[in-house]
């Protein structure tokens, strides 16, 4: 019953301070506060039910559980990271965007390509990961290059579909501008069009930071050397380790979040000129 009441005076206090914010002038560390107080009374609250319902730890283990588990593991943890994140969906998730990137362009030079490349990446973007992963792991193995390639399949279609659409963005009036200034085709595309299409440029990019950790970890479950998100989470849950699988959990939502702050960090550095990054 402590823990119940825990529980209930966390959350109250979690609302209050939310309220409090709210009525505060915005600005930076307003911002950042109002998640930070939302995720720890979530994970107060959390502990509290846990520990005052009496639930068993392999159902839904506590966060100070799970919080344990991340300190004792950091060099599996680190090493599950290195293998999914790093060499799985973040070369998948370069090659996958910077193919989908050329192509656009090749179709924005030449139309007719986008009569049978699009319908093409359409049909391929349709495809479930959870059909594409065995056979690719069969055709490129166990190791990472079978994950990237899964990350290459999700993350292009969505970065081809942005691109084309971007540079598509300018009006017929400032093409018609350029071409009165006698530019050619790359002189418009590198100074009128690219720059437009940066805002669905990075639409693409920060869509493909969470389909790239989906398509690595998912990738996993069908055959993987003995590390690797995916890997961890599917042995854990048979030998009823959940504490191993929440953290694992935890370490792809914090590299998530992490690349697309990144991604949005970056958006904002390149497209400041652009209304929706104006204060």
């Amino acid at each position: 019953m402590t823990w119940i009441a825990f529980a209930g005076i966390a959350w109250f206090l979690g609302w209050s301070l939310n309220v409090w914010l709210a009525r505060r002038r915005p600005s930076r560390w307003v911002s950042l506060a109002a998640p930070l107080v939302f995720g720890v009374t979530l994970a107060a609250v959390w502990e509290g039910v846990v520990r005052g319902m009496q639930i068993s730890q392999v159902l839904l283990p506590a966060p100070s559980v799970i919080a344990a588990r991340l300190v004792m593991s950091p060099d599996v943890l680190w090493g599950d990271f290195v293998q999914t994140v790093i060499k799985g969906a973040l070369s998948g998730y370069i090659i996958g965007c910077g193919a989908a990137f050329a192509i656009a362009i090749a179709i924005d030079r030449f139309p007719f390509l986008q009569r049978g490349l699009l319908p093409v990446g359409n049909f391929v973007a349709a495809l479930p990961v959870i059909g594409m992963a065995p056979i690719l792991v069969m055709w490129f193995g166990f190791d990472w290059q079978s994950k990237a390639a899964v990350v290459v399949v999700m993350v292009f279609f969505p970065m081809l579909v942005n691109t084309v659409q971007g540079l598509q963005a300018t009006d017929a009036m400032q093409r018609d501008l350029m071409r009165t200034y006698g530019a050619s085709y790359w002189a418009s595309l590198l100074k009128l069009r690219l720059p437009a299409a940066m805002p669905f440029v990075f639409n693409g990019l920060k869509i493909g930071t969470t389909l790239a950790l989906i398509g690595a970890i998912v990738a996993e479950f069908f055959g993987s050397p003995v590390r690797g998100m995916g890997f961890r989470i599917s042995t854990s849950v048979g030998q009823l380790a959940l504490d191993m699988v929440w953290a694992e959990i935890v370490v792809a939502a914090i590299a998530g979040s992490a690349f697309y702050g990144l991604m949005t960090l970056f958006e904002r550095t390149v497209t400041f000129w652009h209304p929706s990054q104006r204060n």
